[in-house]
């Protein structure tokens, strides 16, 4: 049921005024700034430089998914790139986070997947097929993330929510983006912050 839960008006900043757990850490940020999506995670561990782990993960991917990469402190290696974004895009892949790095990143624009990162590297995983796992709990930006968990991503970041949780959360959020439209029009209106919040006590 919340696998398809609508969250395409949600931004991850509205959610923060209000919660403090489930954001990944600020330096996991979008290739492309203006996307957002959404979607249960397909977590995946990858240590080091095997990339098996992520083979695996891309050949049972349901469509839909976002698949969330944990690298283990890996700050070397990319693990995706031009190849893995059109197995991704084949299987209905909405999205991918990774604590780490890409290439390719010129090909991963054209080919329009969105795709949250730490930066670039130049230098690849291999599918050595030593270790790594596919939905087991794991830790992506600082933050616990279980096969099925809610992944919103957008300009701002990667915040991780339980299904349980995520419509009460949502709709929280989607009331506090309402009331700021009527908090922009009294700025405008002359009115100070200082004013609006006084009054909101």
């Amino acid at each position: 049921m919340n696998a398809h839960l609508d969250l395409s008006d949600i931004e991850t900043a509205t959610l923060g005024h209000f919660l403090s757990e489930g954001f990944m850490v600020p330096s996991i940020q979008g290739l492309a700034h203006d996307r957002r999506v959404f979607g249960p995670a397909l977590t995946v561990r990858m240590p080091g430089d095997d990339g098996a782990a992520l083979v695996e993960a891309l050949s049972i991917a349901q469509p839909g998914q976002v698949i969330v990469i944990d690298r283990c402190g890996d700050l070397r290696h990319a693990c995706w790139g031009a190849v893995t974004t059109s197995a991704a895009k084949a299987r209905g892949i909405k999205g991918a986070v990774i604590d780490g790095f890409v290439t390719d990143r010129s090909a991963i624009l054209a080919n329009d997947f969105p795709v949250w990162c730490r930066g670039r590297s130049p230098i690849t995983t291999k599918p050595r097929g030593l270790s790594g796992d596919v939905n087991v709990p794991i830790n992506c930006g600082g933050t616990a993330v279980r096969p099925g968990d809610m992944i919103l991503a957008d300009e701002s970041g990667v915040v991780v929510l339980d299904p349980g949780k995520a419509k009460e959360f949502c709709a929280r959020a989607r009331q506090m983006q309402q009331d700021e439209i009527g908090i922009l029009d009294r700025l405008q209106n002359g009115e100070t912050l200082a004013q609006i919040t006084k009054r909101a006590k």
